[in-house]
């Protein structure tokens, strides 16, 4: 079975965008949880202009499925996270002015960074996971790290199914099939949606969780939150 988490990044955008605390966001965690949801996701960034570092911690003691907290491993986010003490953490290599996340680590790269930061991770218990692009020396490149897991950055899979193109499945498949052999776990996030979703899973095999944000929340405002929760469930377990 694949297990949704949802990220509640936009509901943070929400609440940031009137100030106080409406929607509150520990709610929201409880609700979705409550619907159907198997893990919570939060991305917190150092601007901290949609999640912020203290919603982080107030969630914690809330979130009884699994916590995943997503972001650039700069100090304050390692220290965020040591103190927390989720259940997986997301290194993605975002600059502090993007909108939203827009590429994989280069794993050959940066393969002495992540080697650091995922084994201080690691020996705090903390599952690790890094955002790739769907390429394979930069599947290879991960399992040199020592990551537990990655999650395959699937914007561009999206972008080219909503034009019709399904051959755009083929790198996320490919990518699938090497972790799978070099026991990699697999997540994916970006653009995933009621649209596209049952199709990304069919073709990938043994994927483990999805971290889907922006679209369910969007598509919330039609059909209802708990009803689009049910729906992913119903698309990713069929």
């Amino acid at each position: 079975m694949t297990k949704l988490s949802v990220n509640i990044n936009k509901i943070a955008t929400l609440r940031n965008s009137r100030g106080g605390d409406v929607p509150n966001v520990v709610q929201f965690a409880k609700d979705v949880q409550r619907f159907g949801a198997e893990g919570v996701t939060i991305h917190p960034r150092p601007d901290e202009r949609h999640i912020r570092y203290q919603d982080a911690r107030d969630l914690k003691p809330e979130v009884y499925t699994e916590f995943n907290i997503e972001g650039n491993p700069i100090e304050s986010f390692m220290d965020l996270v040591l103190s927390v003490k989720p259940t997986q953490v997301t290194l993605v290599p975002d600059a502090e002015d993007a909108i939203t996340s827009n590429a994989g680590w280069d794993t050959i790269k940066h393969k002495d960074f992540l080697i650091d930061v995922i084994k201080e991770f690691q020996n705090n218990g903390i599952r690790t996971s890094i955002f790739v692009d769907p390429v394979l020396q930069q599947i290879e490149g991960a399992k040199a790290t020592g990551t537990d897991r990655i999650e395959l950055y699937t914007e561009g899979f999206a972008y080219q199914y909503s034009f019709g193109n399904e051959d755009a499945i083929l790198p996320y498949t490919k990518s699938a099939i090497l972790a799978n052999e070099l026991e990699l776990g697999i997540n994916a996030g970006h653009d995933l949606s009621l649209d596209n979703i049952k199709f990304f899973k069919e073709n990938i095999p043994n994927l483990l969780e999805v971290s889907i944000g922006h679209a369910l929340v969007a598509e919330s405002l039609y059909l209802g939150v708990e009803n689009v929760i049910q729906m992913y469930l119903r698309k990713l377990n069929q």
